[in-house]
């Protein structure tokens, strides 16, 4: 479906659903355990379904994936074994790169494959990851370096030495294969990216029991096997990802929301992605003891005028490493057009290497609304001209428009361009194509930001 974004001031009250990382560790191990796990607020997106579907494969079994409530895993625990069909992971990399190095923990082939999207996207490196552990490994095309991915295992404990920097999903499923392997896997990263996801993997381990250790510089992980895993509860917690978009539109339009069940644990680097927006003067606050993001603005701005800028930076040049958390760049880099300053989002050279090349299709689709935005090999940097100036009156200077923006599937791209399109001027419309793509991290997301008063239609 294409959808027509169109300016709105938004006010109330919204809950982001929970985290796709955290629900998919969560299912994974729920399925390497014995016994009986429940897993509340879990995500209920294409690709949190997808491992849902594939866990079967493995002998476990998920029930109440109809709602989004409570999963129940029963675990396969002693009696896991190897996937007994090829594992479709649909448009899933966490899953694929999960997965895989868990399925070479067995005696016999596994065959992984996805979609369209998926099957454009690297799997070279884990080829040569588990290849050090002793497994056969090798894409099914000559020549190709993406899926269908073949492994035959099984793999043992070792030394594993890769870059780090194509992705750190692989890495995490390492971790999470050395659970069933006997003594300790060392991964030793030359150059780790996406570090927070790892951070994240370790805190998953250990709250199953497992001996992990990670040195501050993230070069070496070390992660021992445990003979058994039980089961256990949890609670997924809000999705950092899923708040971001909430949070620029609100800050981009005369607004004032509340997004609740806000996560303070620490384990999303797309956190991260809020004291940004507060050193350009965003006016948001965060009540970690209740959960709750209080964001105001435009006119409902402390300010009264929701200037936003980089004067606080350097010489006016906000340069952002967004190498802990790559996947914030399409909404840093929507909120940045109405930024008054130069911004530098840096290190994202994973960002080509995601569900599309988004550093190529931000500077593509951006330009067209009347962006200033130019692309490097690992970066974009955007002069942001903002519709008003420091006093509140109009900017002569801000040319933003409307336009028809394709979203190439990828439901970031969708998300960041549909909240652009509520901070046009009155008048102009946006129309995003195939925003249905929105599903795969957050269901029922322009029901949601509908009903803060975001005014988006069906064409």
């Amino acid at each position: 479906m294409n959808i027509i974004a169109e300016h709105s001031n938004l006010f109330g009250n919204i809950q982001v659903p929970g985290s796709k990382s955290h629900t998919i560790r969560a299912l994974l191990l729920a399925s390497l355990a014995e016994g009986t796990s429940h897993i509340k607020n879990p995500l209920p997106s294409a690709d949190c379904l997808s491992t849902a579907h594939a866990l079967p494969l493995l002998g476990a079994k998920v029930c109440g994936i109809e709602n989004d409530k409570e999963w129940i895993v029963d675990g396969a625990g002693s009696s896991i074994h190897l996937p007994s069909d090829v594992v479709n992971v649909g448009d899933s990399g966490s899953l694929l790169y999960f997965l895989s190095p868990i399925a070479s923990t067995f005696a016999g082939w596994s065959v992984f494959t996805g979609d369209e999207s998926i099957r454009t996207r690297p799997v070279y490196h884990v080829v040569d990851a588990l290849r050090q552990l002793g497994a056969t490994a090798f894409t099914a095309l000559p020549e190709s370096k993406t899926c269908p991915l073949l492994i035959q295992g099984p793999v043992q404990n070792g030394t594993v030495k890769t870059a780090g920097e194509v992705s750190s999903q692989y890495i995490s499923g390492l971790m999470m294969a050395a659970l069933r392997l006997k003594g300790t896997m060392k991964i030793e990263l030359s150059n780790p990216k996406e570090t927070p996801y790892l951070t994240m993997t370790q805190k998953w381990l250990e709250k199953i029991g497992a001996k992990v250790t990670i040195s501050d510089d993230f070069k070496h992980i070390e992660v021992s096997g445990k003979e058994k895993i039980d089961s256990f509860d949890c609670t997924i917690p809000s999705d950092w990802e899923g708040v971001a978009f909430p949070l620029i539109a609100s800050l981009l339009t005369d607004s004032e929301i509340v997004i609740e069940n806000v996560d303070s644990s620490g384990t999303q680097g797309d956190a991260a992605l809020l004291d940004v927006l507060l050193s350009f003067g965003s006016d948001a606050e965060w009540n970690r003891a209740s959960g709750t993001l209080t964001v105001r603005g435009g006119k409902k701005s402390k300010n009264k005028t929701g200037y936003l800028s980089t004067k606080n930076y350097p010489n006016g040049k906000a340069h952002i490493n967004l190498s802990g958390y790559p996947d914030a760049v399409c909404a840093l880099a929507a909120i940045s057009c109405f930024v008054d300053g130069d911004i530098y989002i840096e290190d994202i050279a994973v960002c080509r290497r995601k569900e599309t090349d988004r550093i190529a299709l931000l500077t593509k689709e951006l330009s067209k609304v009347g962006a200033k935005i130019e692309e490097g090999a690992d970066f974009l940097h955007i002069q942001g001209v903002p519709p008003i100036l420091e006093d509140g009156s109009k900017n002569p200077n801000f040319k933003m428009h409307g336009a028809k923006l394709e979203s190439y599937g990828d439901h970031r791209l969708a998300m960041a361009f549909a909240c652009l399109g509520l901070a046009l001027p009155s008048g102009e419309k946006l129309e995003i194509s195939n925003a249905e793509c929105c599903s795969v991290s957050f269901p029922n997301f322009f029901d949601c930001m509908t009903s803060l008063g975001a005014k988006f239609s069906e064409k």
